[in-house]
């Protein structure tokens, strides 16, 4: 008897000590299966509860919500419960007895519940997160800083101090959710030093992971777009994991990968081929207009004819059960797929119309873009968003807002400017950088023309303003010290404007900031220069300089952008083939990984300079690259995949022509044509004159063909042919087209041998004006393709004679008989 008394004794102990050490209230709330139990026990048990009660209550309350779908969700009935608001009162008095997981988990569920920001219960929280900030673990850290995200505080020195504790302990941070997290929260805050680590450590973590969240690699990717830092290794490694679960994501996930792609200029035709395909299956399935509106932002700019119609079938169908965002999303992507359907445009821009008290100013300015592109025709609707428009364009005080508003403002058609809209571009100037400002000067350009159209009187205004905003941006320029601030506002500036105006200033600026070009921007550098067809050899030296120093830090993909600004320019520096040639040995490894229309343009952007590495053109033409190629270029938009299609027409000739031992055929004679039939044809006053002149030194019009097309389709402005004694032949029938390539044969050595028709001795004489498009824009230097096309008619049996605009319009030649010698000069003697 006693032995049994002595278990039983133990079992009584640790009953009686298991009760003493339970919280049976906090088992309730946990094991609570609705909010309405959640707040029978809060309302029974207010005297009972303590901080850990209060926040297991607040969280079970969240966790609840969340299991819901989004359109589901009763957050709103939540937050307007008396016992929630008692909870609240309750977690503000107990804040200093929180644990600090606990403090974080209750200011986030809080503000789960769309707390008001600035609510007794989240300011305190907020505060004493800020007093414990230098404790928290790395976990609680990225919490805590989603919630300052929540309440928009995204460049607070609360998140500086949170980027500060990172930067600290970055080192030891192995979980990539935690990373992740905090990257996107402190991306406004961030330091190119710091960036440059968190990306390293990104990199570091998903090279140690057997298989990694889609969530986390989609906030890496949104971090990379909030700095607007293209970082190529990256990406590519977060695109290896959105390919890999790309068949399980939903519509609205690919509508966020594919637009952050897009921000970053990142162009992977694999997986826009499988979200296009997974889409497409997703169609049937999305019949209510929140996931239909997701899938059709996404799926319509992807789609093919066919989808395309049905997307745009249903769209009408389903939109007046569109909200006011979702008609926005809609229109934006009919903007982006150029459609044409006008039943569907007109739709939209009547639900437009109908909410447009409700949009932002910045949704305003979307809205009156897209209309104008999809040449939307109702006065109405234009006149609503002009009087909107300006409005807010008065109340506001951001200089980039103003600039803006006024872009748009400027699209509309004005009879008349309000002077309060000058009056507030004339007070934001000063603080304006050069995209605003930019942005201000076509504005105002379109002013002047509608004034003058209009016979107002405000011209004298607009030139002041003019001269003033001119006056703005050349000392924003002159005072810039950073080359790459300098990139960054110019990165979308182009036009007149650069051009006429400000160009010079900013190539002067580059000089002097020439040593902070480094091989980080040397790609972003190269392109601008590309755009501004400016010819400034110090700084082009500079880049082949640390181009050839640090070619293997810099991505492969990024040697396209440095080989097309020489070629482009047909300017080679020193050490010129060393280069091109140690560009070219950096991205041949990687050939398999280039996007396909980046292999074509690389490849025609060699081609000018006369490169033709045999790997790279085999790569380009053979079937199998050919049908990826056309396949992307579905996906892509209509203008560039023109001009990829115009780009590998040229790199097939420029193949054909100058390596005919690749055995490479000729297969675009149908494109030819039909660029051919699309064609304008028309002739300018300076080509008629010279037309004419050239009639009179030959001897007759009959003597001179004119639009001439050769070989291989390339258009030469006049032709002629001349005897081995320089006698001019007649053309018989000015109807025959040189087009035969049939009469074009191949010798032993690759030479061409004189197309069949062509006495002895004769030579067909190219005649070509060069308008100031063939030449850099502060100089008389040829350019890469215009050089290329002599070098071509060269190899067809062409002599050429080219005739440069500022030869042309000199004063030397202001006479009828000055313009006759000189065409005498450039045909009868260069030609010997």
């Amino acid at each position: 008897m006693l032995c049994l008394k002595h278990p039983y004794r133990l079992t009584l102990r640790l009953r009686r000590w298991r009760t003493m050490g339970s919280d049976s209230l906090l088992e309730q709330l946990r094991d609570c299966v609705s909010e309405e139990q959640v707040f029978q026990l809060v309302g029974k048990n207010k005297a009972k509860l303590s901080a850990k009660h209060v926040g297991c209550a607040v969280n079970v309350l969240w966790q609840f919500q969340k299991e819901k779908p989004t359109l589901l969700r009763t957050t709103d009935c939540v937050r307007s419960h008396p016992e929630f608001l008692a909870l609240r009162i309750l977690a503000e008095n107990k804040i200093d007895f929180m644990d600090d997981d606990a403090l974080v988990d209750m200011l986030y569920n809080t503000l789960r519940f769309n707390v008001e920001h600035h609510d007794s219960l989240v300011e305190q929280l907020l505060v004493e997160g800020w007093r414990r900030l230098a404790r928290f673990d790395l976990t609680s850290l990225s919490k805590f800083a989603v919630c300052l995200t929540d309440q928009q505080m995204y460049c607070s020195p609360l998140m500086g101090k949170i980027a500060d504790i990172v930067s600290r302990k970055l080192d030891a941070l192995q979980d990539i959710r935690v990373l992740s997290v905090l990257m996107i929260s402190i991306s406004a805050v961030t330091s190119q030093r710091l960036r440059d680590r968190l990306t390293k450590k990104a990199e570091s973590l998903i090279d140690a992971q057997d298989s990694m969240s889609f969530n986390n690699t989609r906030r890496i990717v949104q971090f990379l777009r909030n700095i607007r830092h293209s970082y190529r290794p990256l990406l590519e490694k977060c695109n290896r994991i959105f390919l890999q679960n790309c068949s399980q994501t939903d519509a609205e996930n690919l509508s966020i990968i594919l637009g952050l792609y897009q921000a970053l200029q990142f162009n992977n035709s694999e997986f826009r081929l499988l979200a296009r395909q997974r889409l497409t299956e997703l169609i049937d399935s999305c019949d209510d207009s929140l996931s239909f509106t997701k899938l059709f932002a996404a799926l319509g700019p992807l789609a093919g004819p066919e989808v395309r119609e049905r997307l745009e079938a249903d769209a009408l169908l389903m939109a007046d059960e569109l909200s006011p965002q979702q008609v926005l999303v809609v229109a934006g992507t009919l903007e982006e797929m150029e459609c044409r359907n006008l039943q569907l445009i007109e739709k939209i821009t009547s639900l437009l119309h109908k909410f447009l008290d409700v949009y932002r100013p910045i949704e305003l300015a979307k809205i009156t873009q897209t209309l104008m592109v999809l040449r939307c025709q109702n006065p109405e609707i234009y006149t609503q968003l002009r009087k909107l428009l300006t409005s807010y364009l008065q109340v506001s005080v951001i200089p980039c807002d103003v600039a803006m508003l006024t872009r748009v403002l400027a699209m509309l058609p004005l009879p008349r400017v309000d002077d309060a809209v000058i009056s507030k571009v004339d007070a934001v100037l000063a603080q304006c950088n050069l995209n605003d400002l930019n942005a201000l000067a076509v504005s105002i350009v379109k002013w002047v023309r509608s004034d003058q159209l209009y016979r107002q009187s405000t011209s004298g205004v607009y030139g002041k303003l003019l001269q003033k905003l001119n006056h703005c941006a050349y000392q924003r320029v002159q005072k810039i010290n950073d080359l790459d601030l300098l990139l960054e506002e110019l990165k979308y500036v182009s036009g007149d404007w650069l051009e006429e105006i400000l160009l010079k200033e900013t190539m002067i600026t580059c000089q002097r900031l020439i040593d902070q070009v480094t091989w980080t921007n040397v790609p972003e550098f190269s392109t601008f220069l590309t755009r501004t067809n400016y010819l400034c050899t110090p700084l082009l030296n500079k880049i082949a300089s640390v181009t050839l120093q640090h070619i293997k830090k810099i991505h492969h993909s990024a040697t396209y952008a440095i080989i097309l600004l020489f070629m482009v320019l047909n300017y080679e520096p020193p050490q010129g083939e060393q280069l091109f040639e140690t560009c070219i040995q950096h991205f041949r490894p990687h050939l398999t990984s280039f996007e396909p229309h980046l292999l074509v343009l690389l490849g025609y952007a060699l081609a000018v300079g006369e490169y033709f590495p045999e790997d790279l053109i085999k790569a380009i033409f053979n079937v199998d690259f050919l049908a990826k190629l056309d396949t992307q270029l579905e996906t892509l938009s209509a203008a560039l995949s023109m001009r990829i299609r115009l780009r590998l027409m040229e790199l097939n000739r420029a193949v054909c022509l100058e390596c005919p031992q690749f055995q490479v055929p000729w297969f675009h004679d149908r494109y030819c044509q039909q660029l051919q039939r699309r064609g304008n044809g028309c002739v300018s006053t300076v080509q008629q004159q010279i037309h004419q002149m050239l009639g009179e030194i030959l001897g007759g019009i009959s003597y001179v063909k004119i639009s001439v097309l050769t070989p291989y389709y390339y258009a030469v402005d006049f032709e002629c042919i001349l005897h081995k004694n320089k006698k001019p032949l007649l053309y018989l029938d000015q109807n025959i087209l040189l087009t035969d390539l049939a009469k074009v044969h191949w010798g032993p050595e690759n030479q061409p041998v004189e197309r069949k028709g062509l006495p002895p001795g004769a030579r067909r004489i190219a005649v070509e004006f060069l308008d100031s498009k063939a030449f850099c824009k502060n100089s008389c230097h040829l350019k890469g393709e215009y050089a290329m096309k002599k070098r071509h008619l060269e190899i067809l049996g062409y002599h050429v004679v080219q005739i440069p605009h500022f030869e042309w319009n000199s004063m030397e030649l202001s006479t009828k008989d000055a313009w006759i010698d000189y065409l005498k000069r450039k045909i009868f003697e260069e030609e010997t």
